[in-house]
C-alpha cells in the first residue's frame, strides 16, 4: 500500500483549516470537504512514499465549484503528465491517464486547476482518491520534509 506522505493547498478558504482543511480530502467522511479561497490558479499537491505507479484520479467536487482546465503535473520532473475534463457536478468521477503515463513511477503530482465553474474560483473537494499501483523497483529520491503537512492517508494504489 502506498500512503500520502505529504499534501500542500493553494488556499484554504478562511484560513480554516481545521474544518476545511487537507485532511478532509482523504477522510472516509462524505461531508467533510476541502474548500479554496477564491481566485485561480488553485492546486492540489500530493507526495507518495513509496513512489507509485498512477493509472486514475478519483475526485469528487461539489458541482458549482468544479475544477475547469485541470493538469496533472509531476512535480519532480516539472512536466506535465496531462490534461484532465472533470465534469461539474456532486459524483465521484474517474479521470483515466493516457495509457503511456499509466507506468511512469512518480513521487510528487499536483493537481492543478487554472479555472473553477465558481464565477469567484473557489474549488471544493469532498474526497481524492489515485488507483494505481506501487513502483517498487524504484528508488524513492530525497524527500522533502515538512512535518506540518504530513498526511497520514493511505490510498488505494495495490
Amino acid at each position: 500500500m502506498a500512503q500520502v506522505s505529504l499534501v500542500k493547498l493553494s488556499s484554504v478558504l478562511n484560513r480554516d483549516v481545521t474544518s476545511l482543511g487537507k485532511q478532509n480530502l482523504f477522510d472516509p467522511n462524505p461531508e467533510t470537504c476541502w474548500n479554496s479561497e477564491q481566485g485561480t490558479p488553485q492546486h492540489i499537491l500530493v507526495e507518495f512514499a513509496p513512489c507509485v505507479r498512477i493509472h486514475s484520479v478519483c475526485v469528487q467536487f461539489q458541482g458549482g465549484f468544479a475544477g475547469k482546465d485541470t493538469r496533472l503535473i509531476d512535480m519532480d520532473r516539472k512536466e506535465e503528465i496531462c490534461a484532465l475534463f472533470p465534469d461539474d457536478n456532486n459524483k465521484v468521477q474517474v479521470l483515466e491517464l493516457p495509457k503511456n503515463e499509466q507506468g511512469v513511477a512518480r513521487r510528487r503530482i499536483k493537481l492543478q486547476f487554472a479555472t473553477s465553474t465558481d464565477f469567484y474560483g473557489r474549488i471544493v473537494v469532498y474526497s481524492l482518491d489515485f488507483k494505481g499501483s506501487v513502483a517498487d523497483d524504484v528508488e524513492l529520491p530525497a524527500k522533502t520534509t515538512n512535518d506540518s503537512c504530513a498526511s497520514d492517508a493511505v490510498i488505494t494504489i495495490v
